[in-house]
């Protein structure tokens, strides 16, 4: 395990884990607008396959915060910000005000507010916060295929988002050369999530924000991979944190 104490004159870190779109569950009183819609809720737009047992992986090895929602994307997406028009599906976009209102209270701002309330502690303590959001993606979309088989997305303005992933990705290289690892890839680590939405809320010397992508290719159809990189992730980590902490 990662402890979260360091040498003097070297920042103290916390490390939180988070899974926003941890599984495909639709609340009793939301059945009905899903009737005949298993398949959707089964595929990459229900929830990130895998993304909730890494983020658990994760969380173990470094001994951290583990927040995690399994409540379907397609309800409400906990990693869009209030007024995204992806925050809502197309099944609860025609819900009444009061009804959407009512599913925001239940399940998107209690999670954001733990995920909130955690980080804030941290950094009241004076710890510098590692938080790693955990997902994963579709090996294709609208037919373009996705050449990567793991994401590292971060805020280029972050000078600490920038260095950690370049260590993360130089330390998975000597781990595992063969591995696919991109930066900001296969979405723009600067857009709008949840850790965009906290990087507005404490600075750069306290806050380092990462989405991890897994490619869902290797989570459902090479089981050898998978395995290997439930350790190799969180090893990879490990050595990129002690070569940023130097």
């Amino acid at each position: 395990m990662y402890p979260n104490t360091s040498r003097e004159g070297i920042p103290i870190y916390f490390f939180i884990v988070t899974c926003e779109h941890g599984g495909n569950a639709i609340p009793a009183p939301y059945h009905d607008l899903f009737r005949d819609q298993q398949a959707l809720l089964d595929s990459h737009r229900g929830y990130d396959a895998g993304a909730l047992p890494m983020a658990q992986k994760l969380a173990t090895a470094f001994d951290g915060a583990l927040v995690t929602a399994t409540v379907s994307r397609l309800l409400v997406d906990l990693n869009r910000s209030i007024g995204h028009p992806q925050l809502f599906s197309a099944m609860t976009r025609r819900l009444s005000p009061a009804m959407r209102e009512e599913i925001l209270a239940h399940y998107y701002r209690p999670y954001r507010e733990r995920v909130e309330t955690l980080v804030r502690q941290a950094v009241s303590e004076g710890k510098r916060v590692i938080h790693i959001s955990s997902h994963s993606f579709t090996p294709e979309l609208d037919g373009k295929v996705r050449r990567a088989d793991i994401g590292l997305l971060y805020h280029p303005a972050r000078d600490g988002e920038v260095k950690l992933c370049a260590h993360w990705r130089a330390s998975l290289a000597a781990l595992a050369p063969a591995l696919r690892v991109r930066r900001n890839y296969p979405y723009a680590g600067k857009g709008d999530g949840l850790t965009a939405y906290l990087r507005l809320r404490f600075s750069a010397s306290s806050y380092i924000g990462i989405e991890l992508e897994v490619n869902q290719h290797i989570v459902q159809s090479d089981a050898a991979m998978w395995t290997t990189l439930g350790a190799l992730l969180p090893d990879s980590l490990r050595a990129a944190c002690a070569v940023a902490a130097a």
